[in-house]
C-alpha cells in the first residue's frame, strides 16, 4: 500500500513538471510593458573619467556630478553630503 502511494505521488509530480516544462506561465503584463518601455539602444554616456578629481578640472555641474557618482578617487565633495563643488554649483 505504501509503495502504491509513493508511486502516484511520484507519478503526480512527473506528469505536473512536464505539463510546466511543455506550457510555462506567460510573462506577467507588467514586466512586458516594462521591456516595451526601456530604449533598445544603449546611450553613450555624456562624460567619462579621465582621472580629472578637482572642482577645478570640471567645465559644468553635471560633469562634475557625473565625475562624483562614476569615478573613482575624486575630491569634489568635502563634507560628503552628496553634492559636488558646492561653491561653484
Amino acid at each position: 500500500m505504501g509503495k502504491l502511494l509513493l508511486g502516484i505521488i511520484f507519478g503526480g509530480l512527473a506528469v505536473f513538471a512536464y505539463q510546466r516544462a511543455q506550457h510555462p506561465d506567460p510573462v506577467p503584463a507588467a514586466q512586458t510593458r516594462e521591456a516595451e518601455e526601456l530604449p533598445v539602444e544603449k546611450e553613450e554616456p555624456q562624460f567619462r573619467c579621465d582621472g580629472r578629481v578637482h572642482c577645478s578640472e570640471m567645465r559644468s555641474c553635471d560633469e562634475a556630478e557625473f565625475f562624483l557618482a562614476h569615478c573613482p578617487g575624486v575630491k569634489m565633495d568635502g563634507d560628503r553630503d552628496g553634492i559636488p563643488c558646492e561653491d561653484k554649483c
